[in-house]
């Protein structure tokens, strides 16, 4: 088998490999990989040495964000050749919420991340997995399935938000989403899914992301938070920027939540009155989480919601395609770029 591989931290050592076939230790469903989806985590264990190889190893196999179709599957296991399929992401270690299923709960940090933590990714052009960690696709989604890994973690924040939600009364129809990369933008997806008059914003004032947003029927702005007039219901934050982290939490509607889906990078000081905030926040009745990753139930949710959604939409998402052999390219993003792709077979 090929696949793409770099030492973390050097992106100079970024190549594609000659491997053997995965062993079946790893599962026992083959898979022809297809696509793999490149993501701000990937760009980071390339250029910044986030991510951790396997063990014995100094390169990591890329490729979190998964499609390929089943080459075989043995009877019983819940999967036929020809299926469109996507890997999960994690695997558990031995905590109490991992053993109850819940490794994107993980207790310990034990956890193996396939092509982030300990695990070579499936950036492969054929890999194994186990049953237990294999989405099985609609498919008529074809190469749209590669969008299920990053539409998983908004659906675990959506539905995280919605059983907070069930504490009390809770009517919302009003959603922010802060941030119109692809998380931000699926988030919106799922947010006018359930029926709420959804905003986005970003510091771009026009553009391909302005147009995805508008075509969901939400509404798109490059104002700061503050200025837009809006006590949401529910913020989906989405950058991680400190800044805008703090508007987000300013500037919540009562009783609202406030999701946490980005990972905020460097070490920028924000200086707030926390008294003030503290007291909006519990008087208000708001809730503020954070949430990453996404257990096996979230992945079976995000299919449900790509499957529902307009297949014209989703594929404006995906705004470049780069060959195996030049994957490099992939962790140069241009500024009209959303998302982008690495074709596992051309």
């Amino acid at each position: 088998m090929r696949a793409l591989s770099v030492v973390p931290g050097h992106p100079e050592s970024a190549t594609v490999e000659e491997r053997p076939d995965p062993p079946e230790s790893d599962g026992a469903i083959v898979v022809d990989g297809l696509l793999m989806g490149v993501c701000g985590t990937d760009v980071e264990i390339a250029k910044d040495g986030y991510g951790v190889p396997p063990a014995g190893s100094t390169a990591l196999v890329l490729g979190h964000e998964s499609l390929g179709r089943v080459r075989e599957a043995p009877s019983g296991s819940g999967f036929a050749r020809g299926d469109l399929v996507a890997g999960v992401v994690r695997r558990p270690d031995g905590c109490a919420a991992c053993a109850d299923d819940q490794w994107d709960m993980c207790l310990t940090g034990g956890f193996t991340e396939h092509g982030i933590v300990r695990a070579d990714g499936y950036g492969a052009t054929v890999w194994r997995a186990d049953p237990r960690f294999l989405v099985r696709l609609d498919p008529d989604l074809g190469d749209l399935g590669v969008l299920l890994e990053p539409t998983s973690v908004v659906a675990k924040a959506w539905e995280q938000v919605e059983r907070i939600g069930s504490r009390a009364f809770w009517a919302p129809k009003t959603a922010l989403v802060t941030g119109a990369g692809p998380i931000g933008l699926l988030a919106a997806l799922l947010g006018v899914q359930r029926g709420l008059d959804v905003t986005v914003v970003d510091l771009a004032e026009a553009g391909p992301k302005a147009d995805l947003v508008r075509a969901l029927g939400a509404t798109y702005s490059s104002m700061k938070v503050g200025d837009l007039g809006l006590r949401p219901d529910v913020i989906i934050e989405c950058t991680g920027v400190g800044e805008l982290v703090y508007a987000c939490l300013e500037h919540t509607g009562p009783n609202g939540i406030v999701a946490l889906a980005g990972i905020s990078a460097g070490r920028a000081a924000v200086e707030r009155p926390l008294s003030r905030l503290n007291r909006e926040l519990v008087l208000s009745n708001e809730v503020v989480f954070g949430t990453v990753n996404a257990g096996k139930r979230h992945y079976g949710l995000a299919a449900d919601a790509l499957a529902k959604a307009d297949r014209g939409w989703l594929a404006r998402l995906i705004t470049k395609r780069v060959a195996l052999d030049d994957w490099p390219q992939a962790l140069s993003k241009e500024p009209d770029d959303v998302k982008v792709v690495i074709d596992l077979q051309a």
